[in-house]
């Protein structure tokens, strides 16, 4: 028996906020110019907003504007609620892309824009194939946007958290909810009428009875307060949250962050692809889970290693290995292309994982039939 946790964060947090802002420059750049280079990072303190990094790019973007629209959009549009997008001062501190990374890059065959390892991952615990605690931590933080912005529960403000922790079998099958967790900002009012609507309109509209049990511990804002939050409780910064972005702890990290990097950066676009190949893999039937790791060197054109952990299904190890080397290509120029990263609205994957959301490519099970086909020769 084992307990695992995931935690998620909605897009009033801080440090998602940040995210949104850096893949929306991001976005935006590319609009214009599929060839822009783009590694924005944002800082948003209670007094000022910082938009730094490097960008090399044949348009011009109105990056106030991005900034300003983006944080009004998130809820954060008054002084009421404690921070407003249309009087923030912002400082925006951007270069160009440094010539030795460039020279890297900028070529026929694409190079990786950095040294480094991604993970990819999927399990058929959840059917958009996640892990079942994140995907419940998702449900509940993409429900409180919901019920804030609808008006359902109309005292809430932008930021909060969730976390859900499972109980797992001794063969890692989920059994019930041990524990969820739900802190989000609010107006000054009654903390039991607070509990009361978030048990009511998000996790019982969220949650299917059949993981809960008698046992099953609920806190919501455990502390009693939340009225001070966003930026004014805590300064937010971009790729803070890479556990929250990818797969909620259950396997290992990097360590780089995506959001605000453009399709030349493979901290971003070889963990896309690594999703690509896991859940494809996993949904033709191959196995239950599948993790990958691949590594690059700046500058290079094909991953220096790939790593693949199959956890309980050692048998199929080679098959996996297989497919895999036969069915798939890792470089920076295929993956770019295969996945029409060009063309992808970066902000649809920055809140509730980048991970998990049918309309995005890298989430395409076109390869399944193909590995079918390949693995009954």
């Amino acid at each position: 028996m084992n307990l695992i946790t995931s935690e998620s964060i909605t897009v009033g947090h801080p440090d998602k906020m940040c995210d949104l802002i850096s893949d929306s420059i991001l976005t935006e750049y590319l609009k214009g110019d599929k060839d822009a280079r783009v590694a924005c990072e944002v800082m948003a303190t209670s007094k000022k907003v910082i938009v730094s990094g490097e960008i090399t790019s044949k348009v011009k973007v109105d990056v106030l504007k991005i900034v300003r629209d983006t944080i009004t959009r998130i809820g954060y549009d008054n002084d009421d609620v404690g921070y407003n997008g249309h009087t923030i001062p912002i400082d925006i501190l951007l270069n160009t892309q440094s010539p030795d990374i460039s020279m890297g890059v900028n070529k026929e065959e694409i190079g990786a824009g950095d040294q480094g390892l991604m993970f990819g991952y999927a399990t058929n615990e959840t059917d958009n194939f996640m892990p079942i605690t994140l995907y419940y931590a998702n449900k509940l933080s993409e429900r409180l946007e919901f019920v804030r912005k609808n008006g359902v529960i109309p005292y809430l403000y932008p930021d909060g958290k969730t976390q859900v922790t499972f109980m797992f079998d001794d063969e890692n099958k989920p059994l019930y909810i041990d524990t969820i967790v739900v802190s989000i900002q609010h107006k000054d009012i009654d903390i039991e009428v607070l509990r009361h609507d978030i048990k009511k309109y998000v996790i019982d509209e969220v949650i299917p009875r059949k993981y809960l049990v008698n046992d099953t511990k609920i806190y919501i804002n455990p502390t009693g307060r939340f009225v001070i939050g966003g930026p004014v409780g805590d300064t937010g910064l971009t790729g803070r949250k890479i556990i929250v972005d990818t797969y909620g702890g259950i396997i290992p990290h990097g360590g780089g962050a995506f959001s605000g990097k453009d399709y030349t950066k493979v901290d971003r676009t070889a963990a896309y692809y690594c999703r690509y190949v896991c859940k494809n893999i996993v949904a033709s039937g191959l196995c239950n889970k599948l993790m990958i790791s691949v590594s690059y060197a700046i500058g290079v054109s094909h991953p220096l290693s790939i790593y693949v952990d199959v956890f309980d299904n050692v048998e199929v190890k080679d098959k996996v290995m297989d497919v895999i080397n036969k069915l798939f290509d890792f470089s920076p120029s295929n993956m770019i292309n295969e996945l029409n990263l060009k063309e992808l609205d970066y902000r649809k994957t920055t809140c509730y994982s980048h991970f998990g959301k049918e309309d995005l490519p890298y989430e395409k099970l076109d390869k399944v039939r193909e590995i079918k086909k390949y693995l009954s020769i």
